[in-house]
């Protein structure tokens, strides 16, 4: 069995929140599969790479990254049974070879030291329960030189997103908690700067990219799923049931101002960070 010291968050990916990640994988890989080639292309990822994919989910991260390593390998580590099970099932489908998932917590890993080339995380960094230790550990899990990239959530204040979590501000707490915590943990580049340097990492960028995400076919397809979304269905729970009719009406309203003829899209922003392993390290 895995060791695990985030239990928090894999009592949520283990219960409603990874069931109902791994049950609409194409719906969240539709959210976010717009930051895939930043992430990639930020990792320079080689055919011989050796890759290690930090809260990969239903895998679409790793596989991608797979592919780009065909004389290589991929690892995909998460607390997450469902979605593992599902990212294992799709690797089969798609006859990706290099691939492979584990269930664990990166933070307390025992990855062989230097066994990966490059570390890569999408939206997936975000909850440890000590991100220097967890980052210190994923850096001993590098080669010297070896080279780190993902993508994490900014602030949602003056973003789409932000725009329509807000207006459900009157009749249930933002899903999020305040910017800064939770999903929004790294929204400050500062510091992510101050995080990763602790954890022994040189060379942080921290670039802000913006990508199309896609919601739902039309406005009711697209509040039914973000609804469903965790922090908002347990919000909603607590609320009530008026309060969270009330939420609900005013969740579509918001999203009716994203509807195009392609469906509700929403332009989506995040924090691409590069750093890297000194070349000289030792363990």
């Amino acid at each position: 069995m895995p060791r695990i010291v985030n239990t928090h968050q894999a009592e949520a990916w283990n219960g409603y929140e990874g069931e109902h990640w791994a049950a609409h994988r194409d719906r969240y890989d539709a959210v976010n599969s717009g930051f895939n080639d930043a992430v990639l292309d930020a990792a320079a990822i080689g055919e011989r790479d050796r890759v290690l994919d930090i809260g990969c989910g239903n895998g679409q991260l790793t596989r991608l990254a797979a592919r780009r390593a065909p004389l290589g390998r991929a690892l995909g580590v998460d607390l997450s049974a469902p979605m593992l099970a599902t990212a294992r099932a799709l690797a089969a489908a798609e006859q990706v070879p290099n691939v492979t998932f584990e269930q664990d917590d990166a933070q307390v890993r025992a990855f062989p030291a230097g066994d990966f080339d490059v570390a890569v995380s999408r939206f997936g960094v975000m909850f440890f329960a000590d991100p220097v230790a967890a980052f210190g550990n994923i850096g001993r899990a590098l080669r010297p030189g070896g080279r780190l990239a993902f993508v994490c959530m900014t602030a949602l204040d003056g973003t789409d997103l932000g725009q329509v979590l807000d207006a459900m501000a009157a009749r249930l707490p933002r899903p999020t908690g305040p910017d800064g915590t939770g999903p929004t943990s790294f929204a400050d580049p500062d510091r992510v700067r101050a995080v990763l340097g602790a954890a022994g990492f040189e060379e942080t960028r921290c670039e802000r990219v913006t990508a199309v995400q896609h919601w739902g076919r039309d406005v009711p397809d697209a509040a039914a799923f973000l609804g469903g979304w965790g922090p908002v269905a347990h919000h909603m729970a607590q609320a009530g049931p008026e309060a969270a009719a009330r939420a609900r009406r005013a969740l579509t309203e918001a999203l009716a101002a994203f509807a195009t003829p392609e469906g509700v899209r929403t332009r989506g922003t995040a924090w691409l960070v590069t750093a890297r392993r000194p070349a000289a390290a030792t363990d």
